[in-house]
């Protein structure tokens, strides 16, 4: 069991989206959580603890947590961690500390009950007609300039692309075909629906469609639509159903939501998007629900050969490609695949298991949990009464 104390500050993005409440219950067996920092008394005067601002090296060991930052914090008391993504390694050894990761993004996240209903409602709609399949279409501006693949866009949308990766990118020279061959450039909707077409897929199939707002406009779905006719988006929540923020951020809640409990969810681009990652380890973790993950990089080829004139066989090409991925199901994960997107085997008990820390836990396991909590409160509330006794005592009071 992880025993420490967390300040956290609380930003306004964090409380609009998620359920403070349910996070704060769900960890209270790992990690202490207080909604502000704390004020301190000193030679009669109560002043607030000012925290000491430090920048964690991405992904950083453990160790550095337990050295430099540990420090830093028995030194002024208490510290401010920022930048915060991607600060702590993700192969570490200690399962333990892997599992909590797995606590707090599969259990303790959880979005606020607006959108988790509003989420429930659009599921229960797509359901009423059958299975459905949802699609992160990720074509958007940010991402395409990102990926510098940007010679299938007319001159004007590629000098938007252009300025927009000089504006907020690093400076380096892409070369589309070369970009295009290791798989770094996102899918194109045409080609997200050849794929799923090839798989066999009809035009009957239900699909939810979340994405923002695509590069290029309609001409780019023009083709996808007319392949796969039944497609959905957030516009089903309506108006008014949704404390709307200025950056959209809870209408994605919904759109994650209902990828995470769609049938079949399928990602178009899985490089820099957590919101890709985290929901192909979100559908593992939960019964390895299928997920549908295109390989890029083998699929490159035969898209550039469609793009050149050569579209012999191609729908057999894609078939051979795809029918050979996991689809969700457990597999050892190997670099360069991330944790949060398969945190198999770390964050799966084992009914058998030889190490006892890999066992599944009791029935029980709450009720352990809460006494152990307990005893540790009284224990820690008894040491504080002495403290404040012999304060009181050496102070006359």
């Amino acid at each position: 069991m992880i025993r420490c104390c967390c300040i956290h500050v609380w930003t306004s993005g964090f409380v609009d989206m998620y359920d403070v409440p349910h996070f704060i219950k769900t960890l209270k067996y790992d990690v202490r959580i207080v909604m502000s920092v704390p004020k301190i008394t000193a030679h009669g005067k109560s002043k607030k603890l000012r925290a000491y601002k430090i920048e964690p090296p991405r992904d950083a060991p453990v160790t550095w947590y337990r050295t430099t930052a540990l420090e830093k914090l028995r030194k002024y008391g208490a510290i401010y961690l920022t930048p915060f993504s991607h600060r702590l390694a993700e192969e570490i050894d200690d399962p333990e500390l892997q599992r909590l990761r797995c606590r707090v993004n599969y259990h303790a996240l959880q979005f606020k009950p607006n959108i988790m209903k509003t989420s429930s409602d659009i599921v229960n709609k797509l359901r009423s007609e059958g299975h459905f399949m949802s699609i992160h279409l990720r074509f958007e501006l940010d991402m395409l300039a990102y990926a510098g693949c940007i010679d299938i866009f007319t001159p004007k949308e590629q000098e938007i692309l252009l300025k927009y990766r000089e504006e907020n990118f690093a400076n380096k020279t892409l070369v589309y075909k070369k970009r295009r061959l290791i798989g770094k450039c996102p899918l194109t909707p045409e080609e997200v629906g050849l794929i799923i077409r090839a798989m066999g897929f009809d035009n009957t199939t239900r699909i939810y469609l979340a994405s923002g707002k695509l590069f290029g406009g309609e001409r780019f779905m023009k083709p996808f639509k007319a392949m796969f006719p039944r497609l959905e988006n957030n516009s089903m929540i309506g108006s008014g159903k949704l404390e709307e923020d200025n950056r959209g951020l809870a209408r994605s809640a919904v759109d994650y939501m209902v990828c995470l409990l769609s049938d079949i969810f399928m990602p178009t681009y899985d490089g820099p998007s957590n919101f890709a990652n985290n929901l192909m380890g979100h559908r593992l973790y939960y019964g390895f629900r299928t997920t549908i993950t295109p390989n890029r990089k083998a699929l490159a080829p035969i898209f550039m050969d469609m793009e050149e004139g050569r579209a012999s066989g191609y729908e057999e090409r894609i078939r051979q490609v795809m029918f050979n991925t996991h689809f969700g199901a457990p597999h050892k994960r190997i670099h360069p695949e991330s944790f949060y997107t398969n945190s198999w085997p770390e964050c799966f008990c084992q009914m058998k298991a030889g190490n006892q820390a890999d066992r599944c836990p009791p029935d029980n396991v709450n009720d352990v949990l809460e006494s152990q909590f307990q005893n540790k409160e009284d224990v820690e509330a008894e040491a504080t009464n002495q403290t404040d006794s012999n304060s009181s005592m050496e102070t006359g009071v």
